[in-house]
């Protein structure tokens, strides 16, 4: 009896990867601006989706579960790669760039912009107007408040408009997705959970 019910969710959680591992890290590359790292998140993600699968398959809403461990795994990784910045800093510090008024009209592309944006502001944007979610499912993903998800776009569109210096930002952030990182590829994740099925059932 137990191994139909453990054949059964690792073809639920099959079905859930092919389902959803592009779409999370082509959202991981957005958050962190990172393509070379935004497979590693999506498996780390789904991996981390697996071993607690009975909870996920459980749950009202398990895209949303998998865009907030996404999220969470991002802002690890923004806050890790920040404080490395400031080590190398102390050592080069007469090498740092000023960039008061940059000329950013011109030159600072979408995801150049999206960068440069306090990760829950930039998290907001891509979500609602890259990945087209509610207010609702992106506060679910989250983990915040409807009034805070309205409230970070807001001022995250405002941001880019003057970054980007257009007011064609919805569109643009949107076109972002179909250039960041895609995911086609499912090995790095197949490889991390064994193929799901001959591990922590």
């Amino acid at each position: 009896m137990g191994t139909v019910v453990d054949d059964t969710a690792s073809v639920e959680f099959h079905a859930f990867f092919e389902r959803h591992y592009a779409e999370l890290s082509r959202l991981a590359h957005l958050l962190t601006g990172e393509a070379d790292t935004a497979d590693d998140l999506a498996a780390d993600a789904l991996l981390a989706l697996w071993h607690r699968w009975d909870r996920v398959r459980a749950a009202d809403h398990p895209a949303a579960y998998a865009r907030g461990v996404v999220a969470n795994l991002a802002r690890t990784r923004i806050r890790s790669a920040v404080r490395e910045r400031r080590r190398i800093a102390l050592f080069w510090s007469h090498r740092e760039e000023r960039t008061e008024n940059p000329d950013v009209a011109g030159v600072v592309d979408v995801r150049e912009a999206l960068r440069r944006l306090p990760f829950r502001k930039r998290a907001c944007v891509v979500l609602r107007h890259a990945f087209d979610l509610s207010e609702k499912d992106t506060a679910l993903a989250l983990g915040v408040s409807v009034g805070t998800v309205k409230s970070q776009t807001s001022k995250g569109m405002a941001e880019l408009q003057r970054l980007l210096g257009t007011r064609e930002v919805p569109q643009r952030v949107h076109a972002a997705v179909g250039t960041a990182a895609r995911g086609d590829t499912a090995e790095g994740v197949r490889k991390r959970s064994g193929g799901a099925e001959g591990r922590d059932r």
